[in-house]
C-alpha cells in the first residue's frame, strides 16, 4: 500500500475535486467516480481526503487526514477525545484491522455509577467528567501511519489545523446541535466554554483556536502531542476539576490493537467485519448467516415476510450480544461459536414465518461447547485499497466536557459498559459479565465497518454510525445491494428498520414501511412503533465497469468525493 510521494500539500477547501455532484434536490442520484472516493460526514472532510488521495497519498493516509478533519468540522462525533475502529483492505486483498477504543480509567471499579444500595446514579455514566474513557484515536492514527503511512504525517493533520484555525461554515444541523447542547455545557464543565456558548445560526464562521494547538501539538510531536506534554497537562487538570478518573498514567499506558478482523460468505460474497471489543462484525455475520437460507430476492425488500425475517434474526442476535460479548483481553468470547453454522441454524429452529417470537421468550444461546453519535468514512484509493472507518464519542458531544484550554470534546463511552446487569444503557442495550467494567477495559462497541469482496475484488465499504442501531443498517444495507440489485446510493436512502431483542418493539423510520406491511407485521405480533432516522450510512460501491458509486446518506451532511 505504501506510496512513495512527500509532495508538499496545500489546502483551498472550497476549489472542488469533484467529477460529479448529485443534484441537492434528488439526494437519491448517484455520485460516480473513475479512480477514487471519500464518502464522509461532512463535505469539508470528504473534501480533505481526495486532496490526500490526488497528493499520492494512500487510503489509510486519507482515512488519517479525514479523521482528524472531523474532529474540526463534526464536532458532535468526530473526534480526538474519543475512539473507533479501523479496517482495511490492501489491493491485493490483505486485511487488517486496528482497535483504538477507549479504555476504562485504572481507578475504575465494577460498581463506580451504583449508590449505596446498588441502585443505578442517574446520568453519571452518560454526562460529566466521570462518563469518560482514556481517549484512543490519536494512538490509533499513529499506529495505523507507522504501518501504512506513505505522505508527511505533518501534510496529514495540518488540513484539521486549518479548519480549526481559520474556521468553518456551519451547517443548519452543525448549529441546531450546538445550540440545543448550550445548558448542558455550563452544566457539566468546571470551566464553561465561551467559544461554543452563543447562539449559532447556520453559515455562522465556526473557529476553534484552543482546538487549532492541540492539533498543532499533534502534527509536531505525534501521540506525544496528546498523550503527553501540554496537552495531557490538561486533560489531567480537566479532571482533577470535575472528579474525573483519567491521570497520566491512562494516557501514557494508552494502545491502541492490531486484531485480525472476523470473515464470512454471503450469496458468494467475501464479508470482513471487524471482531471484538466490536460486537458488530460478529453480530453482522450471525445475520447475514440467518437470512441466507431464504429467498430475500424473490421477495419485495418491504415485503411483511423480508421484515419479520430480518426482525426475528435480529432478536437473537442482540440476546446473543447481550451476554456473550466482550473485550477479549478480559472475557473468553466465544466467537467460533457465534458464527458457527450449525450454531445460526439451532437459534432459528423455532423461527415461524407466521408469528412473532416473544423475546421474553428468547434467551442468549447455550454452545455445545463453549449516537446515536458515531461517525463512519469510507475510502478507496487509485490502487484500489479500501479503509471503512467508524469513529465516535459515543453521544452526541460525548460526555459534554470540553478540556480547558485545549478545545476538544471527552466521550462517554463508559456508559457501554454493563454499569449493572440488566440495566439498559443510553441506546437500550443489555449486557451482563462480559461487559462489566473493569480497569484498562475496553467498553463493548456496535460499531460495524465492513469490506465486502465479490470474486476475489473489493466490491463495497460500508459502515454507520448509530448507537445500537449500526448492526441493524449495515445489515439491511449489504441486502439492499446483494439480494435486491440496488445501486450504492438507493440502498443507503432506502428507510430502515430495527429491532434489538429488549425492548420488544420493531422500530421503523417515519413512513419507512407501507401501512399494508405494517398491519401485516402486526398480525403475526410485531409491536411496529416509527421513530426518527435510522443511521447515517457511508458506503462505496465498485460498479461492473471499475468505477465507484457513493452513497451518502442523505439524512446527514454527508458527502462523496472523488475523481
Amino acid at each position: 500500500m505504501r506510496c512513495l510521494s512527500v509532495l508538499l500539500i496545500t489546502f483551498s477547501i472550497a476549489q472542488s475535486c469533484t467529477t460529479s455532484v448529485p443534484d441537492e434536490q434528488n439526494p437519491a442520484m448517484a455520485f460516480i467516480s473513475d479512480s477514487a472516493m471519500v464518502v464522509s460526514a461532512h463535505p469539508d472532510a470528504s473534501e480533505v481526503g481526495v486532496r490526500i488521495l490526488r497528493a499520492g497519498g494512500n487510503a489509510v493516509d486519507a482515512a488519517i487526514a479525514v479523521q482528524f478533519a472531523l474532529a474540526v468540522v463534526h464536532p458532535a462525533a468526530g473526534n480526538i477525545g474519543g475512539g473507533g475502529f479501523m479496517l482495511i483492505r490492501e489491493t491485493d486483498g490483505t486485511t487488517s484491522s486496528l482497535d483504538f477504543r477507549e479504555a476504562a480509567p485504572l481507578a475504575s471499579t465494577r460498581e463506580m455509577y451504583l449508590d449505596e444500595q446498588g441502585n443505578v446514579i442517574e446520568g453519571l455514566s452518560l454526562r460529566g467528567h466521570l462518563a469518560s474513557g482514556v481517549p484512543g484515536t490519536v494512538d490509533g492514527m499513529v499506529n495505523a501511519y507507522q504501518k501504512y503511512g506513505s505522505l508527511p504525517w505533518k501534510d496529514l493533520v495540518q488540513p484539521a489545523v486549518d479548519l480549526a484555525e481559520n474556521g468553518v461554515r456551519l451547517t443548519e444541523k452543525e448549529a441546531r446541535g450546538l445550540n440545543a447542547i448550550a445548558e448542558s455545557l455550563e452544566e457539566y464543565n468546571s470551566r464553561p466554554p465561551e467559544h461554543l456558548l452563543k447562539t449559532w445560526r447556520p453559515g455562522d464562521q465556526f473557529m476553534q483556536k484552543d482546538l487549532a494547538e492541540t492539533l498543532k501539538r499533534i502534527r509536531d510531536l505525534g501521540r506525544l502531542g496528546f498523550y503527553d506534554g501540554v496537552t495531557a497537562d490538561l486533560i489531567v487538570a480537566e479532571m482533577e476539576r470535575g472528579g474525573g478518573l483519567i491521570k497520566r498514567e491512562d494516557l501514557a499506558g494508552y494502545r491502541s490493537v492490531w486484531r485480525e478482523p472476523v470473515y464470512t460468505t454471503y450469496r458468494g460474497h467475501r464479508v470482513i467485519s471487524m471482531a471484538p471489543p466490536s460486537s458488530g462484525g460478529i453480530a453482522l455475520i450471525q445475520l447475514l448467516n440467518m437470512a441466507e437460507p431464504f429467498p430475500l430476492s424473490e421477495w419485495e425488500r418491504n415485503d411483511p415476510n423480508t421484515v419479520h425475517l430480518m426482525t426475528e434474526a435480529e432478536r437473537r442476535v442482540y440476546a446473543d450480544r447481550a451476554k456473550h460479548l466482550g473485550d477479549p483481553d478480559f472475557f473468553i468470547v466465544p466467537q467460533a461459536d457465534l458464527i458457527d453454522s450449525a450454531y445460526l441454524a439451532l437459534r432459528m429452529q423455532d423461527f415461524r414465518m407466521d408469528q412473532a417470537t416473544a423475546s421474553d421468550a428468547i434467551l442468549a444461546g447455550e454452545f455445545i461447547a463453549e449516537s446515536e453519535q458515531t461517525t463512519h468514512f469510507s475510502i478507496v484509493d487509485e490502487q484500489g485499497n479500501a479503509v471503512a472507518v467508524t469513529t465516535t464519542l459515543n453521544g452526541g458531544y460525548g460526555s459534554r466536557v470540553v478540556v480547558h484550554g485545549a478545545g476538544f470534546f471527552l466521550n462517554n463511552e463508559m456508559d457501554d459498559f454493563s454499569i449493572k446487569a440488566g440495566v439498559p444503557n443510553m441506546f437500550g442495550l443489555l449486557g451482563g459479565e462480559a461487559n462489566a467494567i473493569a480497569p484498562a477495559k475496553r467498553m463493548l462497541s456496535s460499531m460495524t465497518p465492513t469490506i465486502v469482496e465479490k470474486e476475489g475484488k473489493l466490491f463495497m465499504v460500508v459502515g454507520t454510525p448509530g448507537g445500537s442501531t449500526i448492526i441493524t443498517s449495515v445489515f439491511q444495507t449489504i441486502t439492499n445491494v446483494i439480494d435486491f440489485n440496488m445501486g450504492m446510493q438507493e440502498a443507503v436512502n432506502f428507510p430502515r428498520h430495527h429491532h434489538q431483542w429488549k425492548p420488544d418493539t420493531l422500530y421503523t423510520e417515519s413512513n419507512g414501511l407501507p401501512a399494508e406491511t405494517i398491519k401485516h407485521l402486526e398480525s403475526r405480533g410485531h409491536y411496529v412503533r416509527e421513530r426518527s432516522s435510522i443511521g447515517r450510512v457511508d458506503a462505496i460501491l465498485v460498479l461492473p465497469d471499475g468505477q465507484l458509486e457513493g452513497g451518502a446518506d442523505p439524512r446527514g451532511d454527508d458527502a462523496a468525493r472523488g475523481y
